[in-house]
């Protein structure tokens, strides 16, 4: 299984992108990540439109789609790690996360996904995202493997 993270907006050198390259160096799944912005200004409606263009654009034909949002659905680890091998072990061979701009997904787009992940009630940085995705992508391998990862 490939995985793409797909995000709107460019991570400049600092501490979430190091936090990002620091799990995602450990995840044994060939990982992607996209890094788009549209630089026009564009009232929000079209703007959402248009980043779901641009992140619809980056991944696989086909992928399995799984946008974080924060209307999405709270997962423990545990439930988290147990959908990723349900994906993985029907086969599905392109899994790509989208995380949206300031004003989020549209909901066309989010009709599109398999998943709405939230990471809960709180509103996160998008930059600090990937990096709390790239972590929970991680501790979905070790919990999969069997390794104790997840009582640290």
């Amino acid at each position: 299984m490939k995985l793409t993270i797909a995000a709107i907006g460019r991570a400049g050198r600092g501490p979430e992108r190091d936090l990002y390259e620091h799990y995602a160096g450990r995840i044994r799944w060939p990982l992607a990540l996209r890094e788009l912005e549209e630089k026009r200004k564009l009232p929000p409606p079209q703007l959402m439109q248009r980043e779901g263009e641009l992140l619809l654009q980056a991944v696989p034909t086909g992928a399995t789609l799984v946008a974080l949002d924060r209307r999405g659905k709270v997962l423990d680890s545990e439930a988290f790690a147990t959908r990723l091998g349900t994906w993985r072990d029907s086969s599905v061979s392109d899994l790509a996360f989208l995380i949206g701009g300031a004003d989020g997904h549209t909901e066309q787009l989010l009709q599109k996904s398999a998943l709405v992940l939230s990471f809960g009630a709180m509103t996160w940085p998008h930059m600090l995202a990937r990096g709390m995705l790239a972590e929970q992508i991680y501790r979905a391998q070790q919990l999969l493997a069997g390794h104790p990862y997840h009582r640290a």
